[in-house]
């Protein structure tokens, strides 16, 4: 296969399985990002010889505001899982979050080499479990937890149910496989929402944010926010960060796409933690999007399992790659030389007010 033909191939994959789903009676979920939602206000006649996509997020330099978002078990996709993407997000200078249900443990993917790693955590109703993941975490060389707290329950996956979705038997759930909580029971249904009934607790609450702060020195990002209320509340538990997410929009019908939901987020943070998107990122174009409207960086998930499962390592190395030419040219064509040039002001969305302008002069 030539590099246009795999470029051509995992476009094809980004762009189809979204098509693919919405067709499978997911249509009252929203997480990609619509034409219409805005419009560009390229400015023109600036020196563009030179594009800075650098950026700094909890004091860590990246190459870009690009960063790879937790998604469970990926040696389902691929052989090499989560050791696959890592190496491929260090060789970008980028950061990868591993998900508490990788089919690779921390220490596993530390040992891929060098990389600036945030852990994604879910609290099971046993803290013990929930303490001794993060200190592994913490020894193995992660930079940040990222809480996720928009599942107390798993939300109606019907094609899960209808798959009988499992684990297949030669994968475990490798960060708990020391505990007895590395499977997952056969089910009639789904077996993780069977496995997220019996073990993640449903209590949780602004008081466990605060907990955490106890039992670590890692900053602690809350991922699963919406809306302006929850953003004061997670300020005020200590939050570190806020990541915009709805859970690639399979946890509740009808919340917005997080895109649509992010400016109100920003506007109630005021600037006092950064905020980041999460989910429906397809293009680079729309990575220019989420930091116009106020998001400090963005998390790709899709993108990655599906490159992921075409080319393994490979395919997230160019899947990375492909975002960030296409968000170097979208910022030069928009007359944008580094990351602080992009300002609310190179879009205009469908809810904003019409713009007045002085007549010119005759």
């Amino acid at each position: 296969m030539t590099l246009l033909q795999s470029r051509n191939y995992l476009r094809w994959f980004m762009t189809t399985m979204p098509l693919v789903q919405r067709t499978s009676g997911l249509f009252k979920r929203t997480e990609t990002l619509f034409q219409g939602f805005c419009k560009f206000r390229p400015r023109i006649l600036i020196d563009v010889t030179k594009i800075d996509m650098s950026t700094t997020i909890l004091g860590f330099k990246i190459s870009m505001p690009i960063m790879i978002a937790p998604t469970a078990m990926q040696k389902m996709a691929h052989p090499e899982g989560e050791y696959a993407t890592a190496r491929a997000a260090s060789a970008a200078n980028t950061i990868m979050t591993l998900s508490s249900w990788a089919t690779s443990s921390v220490e596993e993917v530390a040992s891929t080499g060098p990389g600036i790693r945030f852990f994604q955590l879910y609290v099971y109703k046993d803290r013990n479990v929930v303490a001794q993941l993060v200190r592994r975490a913490e020894r193995a060389g992660f930079k940040a937890i990222a809480l996720t707290v928009d599942t107390p329950r798993l939300g109606r996956r019907e094609a899960d149910i209808k798959n009988r979705f499992n684990l297949p038997p030669f994968l475990t759930l490798k960060n708990f496989e020391g505990l007895d909580l590395g499977k997952m029971d056969k089910s009639d249904d789904s077996g993780l929402a069977s496995y997220v009934a019996g073990q993640i607790d449903r209590s949780l609450s602004w008081k466990d944010v605060q907990w955490l702060q106890t039992i670590t020195s890692l900053p602690i990002l809350v991922k699963g926010v919406i809306t302006a209320e929850d953003t004061r509340l997670a300020i005020q538990a200590g939050a570190a960060g806020i990541i915009v997410s709805n859970h690639g929009a399979r946890q509740l019908d009808y919340v917005p796409a997080t895109i649509m939901a992010l400016e109100e987020v920003v506007k109630a943070a005021q600037g006092r933690v950064p905020v980041f998107l999460d989910g429906g990122v397809r293009r680079g174009t729309d990575v220019f999007k989420a930091l116009a409207l106020g998001a400090s960086g963005i998390f790709i998930g899709r993108p990655v399992v599906f490159s992921l499962a075409a080319e393994g390592e490979a395919g997230v190395r160019k899947v990375l790659q492909m975002l960030r030419e296409e968000f170097e040219l979208t910022m030069a064509l928009s007359g944008c030389r580094s990351l602080k040039e992009i300002t609310r002001n190179h879009i205009a969305t469908e809810w904003d007010s019409p713009r007045t302008g002085i007549a010119p002069r005759l």
